[in-house]
């Protein structure tokens, strides 16, 4: 049986937080890994600068809602799952995900989650589980399936060396020349035509 991973933001889905910080106004939002590698440390400093600027879970899962897919996502992941198992796994939330799975027929999401005060402000949030993209594929493996797996950024390379195919979607430079075992696919159709391949192999 063929399983496809795949990774939602900058594959199905805009980068949530640069977009979040571009829509209501706020630079520092869109701080990234790439600015702090230290993970923990970079969420405090969001949910800091949320409760500053009085943004509640409310308000910022109105502004995700009116984000949307990226253009052509949803057929692309329709048509996806006409002829495959599909399962989304991301470093996101589910509640900042969930307006856009909507938006994307509901598909399968495995993410992290956050924990919001009783007057909706994000106090904290909970890692389901270290490498947790990689861990899920492995388990999938173990479970005897086909595993392929498609992503876009440094994150993602851990699961698609552990899946049994790798595809890089639409990645950043030095995410291509860092990791030159990876197809490179630019587009939905490159991506469903690496897809098929790899599960013809």
């Amino acid at each position: 049986m063929q399983l496809v991973c795949l990774d939602l933001e900058g594959v199905l889905v805009p980068e949530i937080w640069i977009e979040f910080a571009s829509r209501t106004g706020i630079p520092a939002l869109a701080r990234t890994t790439r600015d702090e590698p230290d993970y923990d440390k970079l969420m405090k400093y969001r949910l800091d600068l949320l409760k500053t600027h009085k943004l509640g879970l409310p308000d910022i899962q109105k502004v995700i809602a009116e984000m949307g897919p990226m253009a052509g996502a949803r057929d692309f992941l329709d048509a996806l799952r006409r002829d495959y198992q599909a399962i989304i796994l991301s470093d996101t939330f589910y509640e900042f995900a969930m307006p856009l799975m909507a938006q994307l027929n509901m598909p399968v999401l495995f993410c992290h989650k956050l924990e919001a005060d009783a007057d909706g402000f994000l106090v904290n949030y909970h890692l389901r589980m270290p490498n947790q993209k990689k861990e899920a594929v492995q388990r999938f493996k173990e479970l005897q399936f086909n595993v392929i797996a498609a992503g876009d950024s440094y994150n993602d390379t851990a699961m698609l060396a552990e899946a049994h195919a790798g595809i890089l979607f639409h990645p950043p430079q030095n995410v291509i020349d860092e990791f030159p075992q990876f197809p490179v696919t630019m587009n939905y159709a490159e991506l469903r035509a690496e897809i098929d391949k790899a599960a013809q192999r």
